[in-house]
């Protein structure tokens, strides 16, 4: 039977679903599963693939962000992952490709837009541990950005949306990005991933039965 957590988040699904608040957006929505969770996964954007698939980091970023998951909770596949953490993102739509190349960052309208979820979530889960996967979405969760060198590898303590919670942050897993792949980068996300492992939230979740 669904607990009150699964009903609500599939009430406020629905209404995400309808949502066409921002024009320039490409849906279709992309949110996980409505799961009951205390760790609360915050991505940046679905890419282009991640719409006709249905669900966020379906793609290149995603295998990569589900081998550092992996390694972090002991050798736990994507299916398991996805059943344990809470996926949700800084804006749900393909915002489309810039100019330049590359997926176009969110306008800060339509940032705002999808707020008003990041917050019915939040409050919702009321989790204790926020991952924040990118540095929009570290900005989204902390206030500010920063430098990765200085935030990821760390745990900070921090009020999201009314929730006190702990905050770990993860560079964003695209092949674009290189920080990830070279030094300081590749000490300080062993680092961070060693925290996610290390934290209680998540391994009460990866220590329930399924």
């Amino acid at each position: 039977m669904p607990t009150g957590v699964v009903r609500k988040l599939r009430t406020l699904h629905r209404e995400l679903d309808g949502c066409q608040l921002c024009p320039n957006m490409i849906g279709p929505v992309v949110h996980g599963p409505p799961v009951d969770s205390r760790v609360l996964l915050v991505g940046q954007a679905p890419g282009p693939h991640e719409g006709g698939i249905g669900k966020p980091f379906a793609w290149t970023a995603g295998k990569t962000l589900f081998k550092w998951l992996a390694q972090a909770m002991g050798g736990a596949d994507e299916a398991m992952i996805r059943d344990r953490v809470y996926f949700t993102a800084v804006a749900r739509c393909f915002p489309g490709k810039a100019k330049g190349g590359g997926d176009r960052r969110p306008d800060d309208d339509e940032i705002l837009n999808c707020r008003r979820y990041l917050d019915a979530e939040t409050k919702i889960l009321a989790p204790e541990l926020v991952l924040a996967v990118g540095s929009m979405a570290i900005g989204e969760v902390l206030g500010h950005a920063g430098k990765l060198d200085q935030i990821v590898g760390t745990q900070r303590r921090t009020v999201y949306h009314a929730v006190e919670t702990d905050v770990i942050a993860l560079p964003h897993p695209s092949g674009a990005s290189t920080w990830h792949r070279r030094e300081p980068g590749i000490a300080l996300l062993a680092k961070a991933l060693g925290l996610v492992g290390e934290h209680p939230a998540m391994r009460r979740a990866f220590e329930r039965k399924p």
